[in-house]
């Protein structure tokens, strides 16, 4: 970002995995910011972190299950100064049989996923619309967090699958009628990304097979992080309603399926012409 504007930033899921990296690549921009996430140890460890950098972190703990967190959430933030991005990267994902998904565990997956992402866009939009004009170009911005996985089915995740589908839609809706309150709204679709916390609990077969992608390698939270900061910049300004797609090219197609190369090349003869004959006059 070339704007030497630090804006405020509200970052959920913040306390691991990409929301975490987010938070740190704009607190080393000098951004003051707001972080939310369910876990509080977690959060009060990378507060102590942020506080290096950052110029104001200001934490909250909270579930985003409860249906009156989002409007709670904007309010606290909305009490240290206006908020000029909010990123929603709170998200679960639980791995469940088809025949095992029980009402209790989608209705979660949804309620995180995709509820309280856009409850908070909705509170932050009505904080928000009536200082549209003051604040620099290209804000204010609302990045949600979807995944590679809206575009493609995975056994054992219909309900995260189902509820990141449903983030692109609710990105390109709340981008619709936002943006005539001066408002972008966009999305960020990472790819196959781990963390180290995570790299224990995978086979090695199962990572090489998932991470298979024309650039070659597992993704990484900065990659999704710098994305995301790009696309809530005034860099993309005139961008609004857009799924960015941060995946090494996975959704170009597949590389790990098997491919079977002739060993002499066929010559296809092409059609011959039709010959057209008009129709005689009676």
């Amino acid at each position: 970002m070339t704007s030497d504007f630090a804006p405020h930033v509200l970052v959920t899921g913040a306390a691991s995995g990409i929301g975490r990296e987010i938070a740190h690549q704009y607190a080393d921009r000098g951004s003051q910011l707001t972080i939310v996430d369910f876990d509080a140890k977690a959060l009060s460890a990378l507060t102590d972190d942020l506080c290096r950098s950052a110029s104001v972190v200001n934490p909250i703990t909270c579930d985003l299950r409860d249906p009156e967190a989002p409007a709670s959430v904007i309010e606290s933030a909305f009490s240290h100064g206006d908020v000029h991005v909010l990123v929603n990267s709170a998200g679960v994902y639980p791995a469940v049989p088809l025949l095992d998904i029980t009402a209790e565990i989608w209705d979660a997956v949804q309620t995180i996923n995709v509820r309280a992402p856009q409850l908070l866009t909705v509170e932050f939009a009505n904080r928000i619309q009536h200082l549209a004009e003051k604040l620099p170009t290209g804000y204010p911005s609302v990045v949600n967090i979807s995944s590679g996985a809206a575009l493609r089915a995975r056994p054992g995740a219909a309900p995260y699958t189902t509820s990141k589908a449903a983030v692109e839609m609710v990105t390109r809706a709340s981008a619709l009628e936002l943006g005539l309150l001066g408002i972008r709204v966009n999305a960020v679709a990472p790819g196959f990304v781990v963390v180290n916390s995570e790299l224990n609990r995978l086979s090695d077969d199962y990572v090489e097979k998932v991470s298979s992608n024309p650039l070659g390698r597992k993704g990484r939270p900065d990659d999704i992080a710098r994305a995301v900061l790009w696309l809530a910049s005034p860099e993309a300004e005139w961008i609004t309603g857009e799924i960015l797609r941060v995946d090494g090219g996975s959704a170009a197609g597949a590389l790990n399926l098997p491919v079977h190369w002739s060993e002499t090349r066929t010559e296809v003869e092409p059609p011959a012409a039709e010959t057209h004959h008009p129709q005689q006059r009676k």
